[in-house]
């Protein structure tokens, strides 16, 4: 059994009632539905959300320990968390994907949005689809040896 984890920064804990004009109105227990619906069945989907840097960071190098792909939403931690940047290139340089997604299109939102610190070492980048950024990450790392 091949387990992904889906990663989930600051405030996406509060989706579904966070800003649904810009997030939705889906809440996390539907994106799990989701993407359990999309994985084939030799995959577990893991997702989890913290507002803590610590966490986060702490959960990537899980992923390193145990070759687990990452799809990871940053959230704010995006546009400034050096030490979560490390991390997830702990995550590549070790041969694993992971996948940066956002919900919606940072690029097209406030300036401050339209850098990543995470992006360059990521595998990928997926945003501005909705729930649907992390189903096609999904569909790119279950597709990767």
């Amino acid at each position: 059994m091949r387990t992904v984890l889906v990663l989930n920064g600051p405030n996406l804990g509060r989706l579904g009632s966070r800003e649904p004009d810009v997030y939705g109105s889906a809440d996390l227990a539907q994106l799990r539905t989701l993407l359990v619906a999309a994985a084939p069945e030799d995959v577990t989907i893991d997702v989890r959300q913290t507002d803590d840097e610590a966490e986060l960071i702490h959960w990537l190098y899980e992923a390193v320990d145990n070759a687990h792909p990452v799809i990871l939403n940053p959230a704010a931690f995006t546009h400034y968390s050096y030490a979560l940047r490390d991390a997830a290139a702990l995550v590549t340089k070790a041969g694993i994907p992971l996948v940066e997604v956002h919900i919606s299109n940072p690029h097209a939102r406030e300036t401050f949005r339209h850098t990543s610190v995470v992006s360059a070492i990521a595998t990928g980048v997926i945003a501005g689809f909705g729930f649907d950024s992390y189903r096609l990450a999904l569909d790119y790392i279950v597709r990767t040896p």
